[in-house]
């Protein structure tokens, strides 16, 4: 094999070409190549941030969730308190009010048996004056007949 000139030109060639390649073009690449790198690292990291956010954001949003919850049976608790309370204040109140109904009603029926009384205190004097004035066979005048029936109503009152 016989080295010849154009062999060692085609070899300088090559030197030189690799040589403009290594300080221009693979320094150009690389750097594209680095900032890719980079890119996709950061891309990554906030990724990875973004995964630590989201599990935060949910470890917080299910803590809201629970305090509503709490705050919740609160407010349920705390009505169905207030639901009995009246409930127990109506009944406590319908209680009262049929106390003093009945006993309005107890009071109503002692006058009714009161004036029923004397009523028929009135009618059973006058039957009674009827009756002796038919015994007799005279009429006894209207002032004698009021005494006699006040008289007899104080009687039978009393007896």
């Amino acid at each position: 094999m016989t080295i010849n000139a154009t062999f060692i030109g085609q070899i300088i060639v090559f030197l030189i070409l690799l040589w403009v390649i290594a300080k221009y073009v693979t320094p150009a690449m690389a750097a594209e190549i680095d900032a890719r790198n980079r890119k996709i690292a950061d891309g990554l990291a906030a990724a990875e941030k973004g995964q630590k956010d989201l599990a935060d954001a949910t470890t917080r949003a299910d803590a809201i969730i629970r305090e509503a919850r709490e705050r919740a049976k609160q407010i349920e608790d705390q009505a169905a308190r207030r639901s009995n309370e009246a409930v127990d204040a109506a009944k406590q109140l319908a209680q009262t009010e049929g106390a003093r109904i009945v006993s309005a009603a107890r009071e109503e029926a002692a006058s009714e048996t009161t004036r029923a009384r004397d009523a028929l205190r009135k009618e059973f004097g006058t039957l009674v004056v009827t009756g002796a004035s038919r015994l007799l066979e005279r009429e006894v005048d209207a002032k004698a007949h009021a005494q006699l029936l006040d008289k007899l109503a104080d009687e039978i009152a009393r007896g």
